[in-house]
């Protein structure tokens, strides 16, 4: 899977990644001699979606350029338990000290893939789409974002600069949805303009001007349905905002939540409760 272009701060984020468990040098791979030379191999003990190749390949590129590694999964392929994911050769040394580090990507970003996964399965053939948000992991905004792609969802904004999204502090201070969504249109940035709604009042009005995302934050059921009739009701006279469900999704509830017609679902879990796929690799 190519790598999106707002992925600009690879080779930096893995430089930042050696720099802070290097040091000063790796004093462990010393016992071992310096031209010796060996093959490892990286297997998962479980079922997972894989993610993360460019970032361990720049691991080991940044490290030693002379480890040849050989991939046997691609980014986005789901694999099972004791599974060869990447065969490496080179100095051991080089192997030794890049272990951790590549891991480290490959784990968490393979973790962010499956659990995008899941949810997309859990929804898979309602037309909902599972959505994340800014609420990732400090310095891997871009990775994380990756890796919801390769796992079958689809991004929200990237960050600040991609996208206006209007939330209850914003109206608050601009006195009201109307005001905040006619201050954003004066603007004139040209990026997407969404708009949060915590009533049915308020994504009355944001239909009513035609925003292009509507968020409807933890609404009951029979509001949620409400609205998706609203929007639907907006899009068949012409308009073009799709609706947005934010706030309480599980996999428990989220077939439901998707089932009331909504165009997406944004699970700020997804990037912030990670939890690593378990990864292993072994010299051979």
């Amino acid at each position: 899977m190519a790598l999106p272009a707002y992925v600009t701060d690879l080779d930096a984020v893995v430089a930042q990644a050696i720099a802070e468990d290097l040091g000063s040098g790796d004093h462990t791979a010393r016992l071992v001699p310096a031209d010796q030379q060996a093959n490892a191999r990286v297997i998962s003990r479980e079922t997972a979606v894989i993610c993360g190749r460019a970032w361990v390949d720049a691991v080991f590129a940044q490290l030693d350029a002379e480890v040849q590694l050989e991939w046997l999964v691609n980014d986005g392929q789901p694999v099972t338990a004791d599974q060869v994911l990447y065969r490496l050769q080179g100095s051991a040394r080089s192997l030794l000290t890049g272990e951790r580090t590549a891991l480290n990507f490959l784990q968490s970003l393979s973790g962010t893939a499956t659990a995008v996964r899941e949810y997309v399965d859990a929804v898979a053939g309602t037309g909902a789409a599972i959505v994340d948000t800014r609420k990732t992991l400090p310095g891997l905004r871009n990775a994380q974002k990756y890796a919801v792609l390769c796992g079958g969802g689809v991004n929200h904004r990237i960050g600040l600069y991609d996208g206006i999204l209007i939330k209850e502090n914003h109206i608050a201070a601009a006195g009201g949805i109307a005001e905040a969504i006619a201050a954003a249109r004066a603007l004139g940035s040209g990026v997407p303009l969404m708009t949060e709604a915590e009533t049915l009042d308020e994504a009355r009005i944001a239909l009513d001007q035609d925003v292009d995302l509507l968020l409807v934050d933890d609404f009951a059921d029979s509001e949620l349905r409400a609205a998706v009739r609203l929007t639907q009701a907006h899009r068949a006279a012409g308009g073009r905002t799709l609706i947005e469900y934010s706030g309480g999704a599980t996999l428990a509830n989220i077939r439901a939540i998707a089932e009331t017609g909504v165009d997406r679902i944004s699970i700020g879990a997804i990037t912030k409760h990670v939890r690593a796929v378990d990864l292993s690799m072994r010299f051979t």
